[in-house]
């Protein structure tokens, strides 16, 4: 039986507060509170497309903008997922996900190298997505995969509507991190020629 993977991360600044717990090995329960509707939404969809059970608990200075708030939920959930994946032993490191959303088609790649890298090769179309900016979708995403030491590159192929693209990202990449955070029966090691990440 092997060892339940969870992380419990809590940050603590002059403009946020949040406490943020994940199970790689859950069934994609969802507990989100962050004040704002429209990430609460991709936060959710995240959990539910990963099987990742993820509580997300923040308050923020959204009376300035959710700019904080965002980015500093992403800083906590890449420190999550490096707490939680530990020495990466056994499991498929690299996981990768073309996803539809309607008249959306996105692809998001994921490596579990140690390294961070980040391609954002899409554009949302409108500066807003309600009452959200678009631009948070990048914010958010370079924050995780700085903290959790991945690759993530994120491509949209097409598409024209701001809220199908943007949860056509969330969507792919919940997908992406399911497969390279599982279990590989065959791999019994470190899957790197190095033998370490």
């Amino acid at each position: 039986m092997k060892t339940p993977r969870t992380a419990s991360i809590e940050r603590q600044t002059g403009e946020t507060s949040i406490t943020l717990a994940i199970n790689l090995d859950g069934t994609g329960q969802a507990d989100i509170e962050t004040g704002i509707g429209f990430f609460d939404h991709m936060l959710t969809l995240l959990a539910k497309h990963s099987l990742m059970d993820l509580t997300v608990k923040a308050v923020g200075d959204i009376h300035v903008d959710f700019h904080h708030t965002v980015e500093d939920t992403g800083i906590c959930l890449g420190q999550a997922l490096r707490e939680a994946i530990g020495d990466k032993r056994g499991i498929f490191r690299y996981g990768s996900m073309t996803l539809p959303m309607e008249d959306t088609l996105v692809t998001s790649a994921v490596d579990f190298s140690g390294r961070f890298w980040f391609v954002d090769a899409y554009t949302i179309p409108t500066e807003k997505i309600g009452d959200f900016d678009s631009q948070l979708v990048e914010v958010f995403w370079q924050a995780v995969a700085a903290n959790a030491l991945m690759n993530l590159h994120l491509l949209l192929h097409h598409g024209r509507n701001s809220h199908h693209i943007a949860e056509g990202i969330f969507k792919a990449t919940a997908r992406a991190l399911r497969a390279a955070v599982s279990y590989d029966d065959r791999q019994t090691g470190i899957p790197s020629s190095k033998g370490v990440l």
